[in-house]
């Protein structure tokens, strides 16, 4: 094969990788807040697990060289065409911002690399199966998801990501008519193909279908929409197969998938799960990052996103689409909505329906006595949803129809809000839309409409069906979304449209006969959950007499603004009260309101909440119960709080989730450092004699090695965390561990060393002249290497690659010059790359 070949080869040859990038919303959906989620542990819930198993390693992900050091640290979202679900950049912003800011930086950076073009694309706002929604439904889900990705991209999106690519013409014109360019579907829902200008058509399947080029589709209105489809068996092995196992093995497939013929061009298009790339397959973030760096570093092919391909090679065929499929369920889109076989291949045993197993096939049950679990609840649980829908849509518009001309297109408008709630932002939002100025409770009213909407939406999030069972964490999720809807309904009109929708629940049973039907479950796990602001109120003041003082932690969706706060301590009673205004962000409804809490020790927790009306009521409650509460009188503060907060009285157990763990642990922290300054009293006073039994080879008690062996470790993790780290002292330490033969808690001494590294790796990036600091980070390698360690140095090791970038060859070239301070800086630095194991110096090899 001549050179010239070669070159027209690569240039007619393209590659896109697209990844789906998508967390359901989890939010709890009256306080937008994620509660922890117990199956997602170490980590406080899924999203934060999978971002730190494949969100931020794809935003920094490791290129290896010789010896399996880092030699590259590159952001993969930059090469990729790549879409985040909406709600999973607003939790981003909030809780990674790191990782956000290096995905809105990606696409920047693309669009240096691809033509002008940005590697991102939209997604449909919230994940719903677009062929199973109302028209209007299907607008406002892709008026959201664009008025999203404008506010973070900072421009138009080309494509738009078709949630589990369920696909129908309406949403196509829908996409087009808002300005959409592209999206990706699979092969199998194509229905026939011809040449743009000929008559006639072509039949394809998934196994005939040419994915190389774009298809122009011809849409009933007359718009047209461009749609790429993904090679198949290439994104199977991807996802499914051991593909990303080997970044050459990756490679290759890629390349082997081109025709051998130099004509062109032709595009190899493979979409997956982002998700993929590091938390389905462990590491395959380096896969993807290395095969990247193999096709272009040797000019294999052009590494290319759709818009890019799009404008330099404009279809010239057209297709007409299969309706109603998508690319996770043969059946179409029966998956949402029926039993149609497809699950997520789990099944149980019939002698313990409580413990499930992973099965590949159902063929296989009747040989391991294993029962498929059935997803008939599917069917019913769709028919509850969609009559909720079409009766909150009912009272929707008629409820809004006096403050505006048309509802739904101020549905659409709210997805501003949604993005820029402020309260400026809804006055705005009114001045601009409403028939006329409304009044304060017109607009909470309104507010309340909208919002019930928003969820009427949420709560058709396609996780809800996907999965196994109706208890699923994910179908529970979308209940609560029901839920929420339905009490807004009733607060707006009186209206109750819970008995209708739990009337339908009752028809779908889950697979677990102990959790009954879907009416069991919304109420054992859903109505539970539900909330009011005074289940809010006493959250804050049961944190607020744990803190000492009102409690100034922000509450995502609500402003609290004390008002008055008093405490008293005496034994082992605590009480505090006084009164506060709630007001809601989302809604701007205020309430103020009288609290009062009493703490008697251990978890014991009484409190009742009742709205403030004056302050010579609040003077005579409160006078009630401080008099009790000077005489020590126990029974007459419980009298006289059920007396005054009858209808509102609480216990610890109508906290949230997060905030009993908050309580909780509160309380215990005092008992804990009683038993700490115990400990370290006895270690004081007993190590020199146990450690010379030890010596003597004379059994020690365990009465005493306990004690001594957890204040050694204490204060090893203290001196680790202190804000100046005195090497000598953690020294001493771990040779005191040593002589007395006992164990660190190597699991604790590896979190807190890490971040004790990470520490100070930030101090260098701030300072990378002084080499005094980069030493004080090798010694306290140096101490540490004699234990097994399992630190996560991710963040250290970018710090690293950073100051490298910055200072490496500078310094190389002062010692070169014969600078013998920058020569003690390239030693200790190249030492300290030893330790986190990346070069100082990036080469040009790469392994796979």
């Amino acid at each position: 094969m001549n050179q010239e070949h070669v070159r027209v080869t690569f240039i007619n040859n393209y590659i896109c990788i697209h990844g789906h990038f998508y967390q359901p919303p989890r939010e709890n959906p009256w306080l937008e807040e994620i509660e922890i989620e117990e199956s997602a542990f170490p980590f406080h819930d899924w999203n934060e697990r999978v971002t730190n198993e494949c969100y931020a390693p794809n935003a920094a992900s490791r290129i290896l060289g010789s010896g399996r050091k880092i030699i590259d640290i590159v952001n993969n979202y930059s090469k990729i065409s790549f879409n985040f679900g909406p709600t999973l950049l607003l939790w981003l912003e909030d809780h990674n911002r790191e990782v956000y800011q290096a995905i809105l930086q990606a696409d920047k950076d693309s669009q240096k690399t691809f033509s002008g073009h940005g590697s991102a694309i939209a997604q449909v706002y919230n994940h719903l199966i677009m062929p199973l929604a109302t028209g209007r439904d299907k607008k406002t889900e892709i008026i959201w998801g664009i008025k999203d990705f404008i506010h973070r991209f900072g421009r138009m999106p080309e494509g738009m990501w078709l949630s589990e690519t369920a696909v129908d013409n309406e949403t196509l014109d829908i996409l087009a008519l808002q300005g959409i360019k592209f999206t990706i579907l699979a092969p199998h829902q194509a229905r026939r193909i011809r040449r743009i200008g000929e008559d006639y058509w072509t039949d394809v399947r998934k196994e005939t279908l040419d994915t190389s080029r774009p298809y122009q589709c011809l849409l009933p209105s007359g718009r047209t929409i461009a749609i790429f489809f993904y090679e198949p068996s290439i994104a199977f092995e991807v996802a499914f197969g051991n593909l990303l196992e080997n970044g050459d093995r990756f490679t290759e497939r890629l390349i082997k998938a081109f025709p051998k013929s130099g004509d062109g061009p032709h595009l190899v298009s493979v979409a997956t799960d982002g998700e993929t790339y590091g938390h389905h397959h462990r590491f395959a973030d380096m896969a993807l990052a290395y095969t990247l760096h193999e096709i272009e570093s040797k000019n294999l092919a052009k590494i290319t996103v759709y818009g890019e391909y799009l404008e330099k090679y404009p279809p010239k065929y057209e297709v007409v689409i299969e309706e109603n499929t998508s690319w996770s369920c043969e059946h179409g889109v029966k998956r949402w909505e029926d039993n149609c076989g497809c699950r997520a291949m789990y099944a149980c045993l019939i002698s313990d329906p409580s413990v499930c197993y992973p099965s590949t096939s159902a063929s296989m049950a009747p040989s391991y006595n294993i029962k498929p679990w059935s997803q008939r609840w599917r069917r019913p649980l769709r028919d509850a949803i969609t009559w909720l829908s079409d009766e909150l849509a009912v009272l929707y518009e008629k409820e809004m129809e006096g403050l505006f001309q048309d509802p739904w297109e101020i549905r659409n408008a709210y997805g501003d809000l949604i993005i820029h709630r402020t309260k400026d932002g809804i006055f705005t939002f009114f001045s601009s839309y409403a028939k006329r100025r409304p009044t304060p409770e017109e607009m909470t009213r309104g507010l309340k409409l909208l919002e019930m909407q928003k969820n009427s939406l949420f709560m058709q999030t396609s996780c809800g069906w996907f999965f196994d069972d109706l208890a699923g964490i994910e179908t529970i999720q979308i209940l609560l979304y029901a839920c929420r809807a339905i009490q807004l309904a009733r607060d707006v009109t009186g209206d109750d449209l819970e008995p209708g929708f739990i009337s339908h629940l009752k028809k779908a049973s889950s697979n677990l006969s102990s959790l009954g039907n879907g009416a069991d479950i919304y109420t054992n796990f859903v109505k539970t959950a539900v909330f009011d602001i005074n289940r809010l109120a006493f959250q804050y003041a049961i944190t607020s007499l744990i803190e000492g003082k009102p409690d100034e932690s922000p509450v995502k969706l609500y402003e609290i603004i004390c008002k008055s706060f008093e405490l008293a301590e005496t034994g082992s009673l605590k009480l505090t009260m006084g009164h506060a205004l709630f007001r809601s962000k989302g809604t701007l409804k205020e309430s103020t309101l009288m609290f009062v809490a009493l703490h008697m020790g251990d978890h014991n927790f009484v409190g009742g909440i009742r709205p403030y009306t004056s302050k010579q009521e609040f003077d005579k409650i409160k006078e009630s119960i401080w008099d009790a509460f000077k005489k020590s009188d126990l029974p007459g503060m419980i009298l006289s709080i059920d007396r005054h907060f009858d209808v509102h009285s609480y216990s610890l157990w109508h906290l949230f989730p997060d905030g009993k763990q908050k309580v909780m642990y509160s309380i215990l922290n005092e008992s804990i450092q009683d038993t700490e300054y115990e400990f370290s009293q006895l270690c004081r006073r007993h190590f020199p004699f146990v450690t010379a039994m030890k010596e003597l080879k004379i059994p020690s008690p365990a009465a005493l090695d306990f004690p001594i062996q957890y204040t050694l470790n204490r204060e090893l993790i203290a001196s680790l965390n202190e804000e100046t780290i005195n090497i000598e002292k953690i020294r001493q330490t771990l040779d005191d561990l040593k002589r007395g033969n006992y164990l660190p808690d190597l699991k604790l001494l590896s979190v807190n060393s890490a971040k004790t590294i990470t520490r100070l790796l930030s101090a260098i990036e701030s300072e990378p002249q002084d080499v005094r600091q980069i030493i004080q980070v090798n010694q306290l390698f140096r101490f540490l290497s004699e234990f097994s360690l399992q630190m996560d140095l991710w963040s250290c090791q970018n710090m690293y690659y950073r100051i490298g970038v910055r200072m490496c060859h500078k310094k190389k070239e002062d010692m070169m010059s014969g600078d013998e301070s920058a020569g003690e800086w390239v030693k200790e630095y190249s030492l300290l790359g030893e330790h986190l194991g990346v070069r100082c110096y990036p080469g040009p090899e790469a392994e796979g």
